[in-house]
This record gives C-alpha cells, structure tokens and sequence, in this order.
C-alpha cells in the first residue's frame, strides 16, 4: 500500500471509529454518538466508511475519490442538522429565556473533531498525481 493511499485508509478507519464517539451531551446527563442521533443517517456513514476502506485494498482509487467526498459532504451534512436540532429543540417554549437556558445545556462533545479529520484525511491526498 503506498503512504498516500494510507493515509486515505486511516482517514475512512478514523470516520469508522468516530460514528461511535459522543457528538452531543445533553443536559451532561448522557453521551449521544452518530446512530442515538439519526440512526439510518449513521448506517449510511458507516457503510460509505466501508466501501472506502474495501475500495483501497482492491486499489480501486476512482471509487475512494468518490466515497471520500461523499463522506466530507454527509459529515458536513450531519452537522448542520445537529446545529439547526439543537437551536429549534426548544422552540415550544414561549419564554424565550427558558428556551435559551435549556438549549445551552447542550453540549457539542469531541467526536465532531474525530468525524471531520477522517472525512478530510480521506480526501487530502486524492490529487490527480497521488496515485497512479
């Protein structure tokens, strides 16, 4: 395997391992990862995470391009539409400062951190002279 398409391999492993590490804390009563938040929505991370890692050990590069960047876009994805649950979680409330209070209870935890390296560790060194 060259080191290119290495650190491709680790990038869709890291995005592996990230679905299931804690993205929200609510209330910093629980942890919640990728499947407690959108459980189809993981399903799909995880699976584009698959076929990019089966796509560099069968050295089918154009299908690693592609499973790169749809990773990057579903992850990107995935965060906004935690950051637009979270602002409208409590939208019901007619105080707005109860509803305020209550939506700063919720807590983005470090596994974002680990979703975005391995979505972009996956598409950095796809350049068209990286790999042959």
């Amino acid at each position: 395997m060259q080191p290119k398409a290495f650190f491709s391999f680790l990038g869709f492993t890291l995005l592996l391992v990230a679905t299931y590490c804690p993205l929200l804390r609510p209330f910093g009563l629980i942890n919640w990862d990728l499947y407690d938040l959108n459980k189809p929505y993981g399903i799909v991370v995880l699976l584009v995470a698959v076929v990019g890692i089966a796509s560099i050990l069968l050295k089918q590069y154009s299908v690693k391009r592609i499973a790169g960047w749809m990773a990057l876009a579903l992850v990107i994805l995935v965060y906004i539409a935690a950051v637009l649950k979270v602002k409208s979680s409590f939208s019901f409330i007619p105080f707005k400062g109860m509803a305020g209070v209550l939506t700063r209870q919720i807590h983005f935890k470090w596994g974002w951190f680990l979703l975005f390296a391995g979505a972009l560790l996956s598409i950095i060194p796809l350049s068209k002279n990286s790999i042959p």
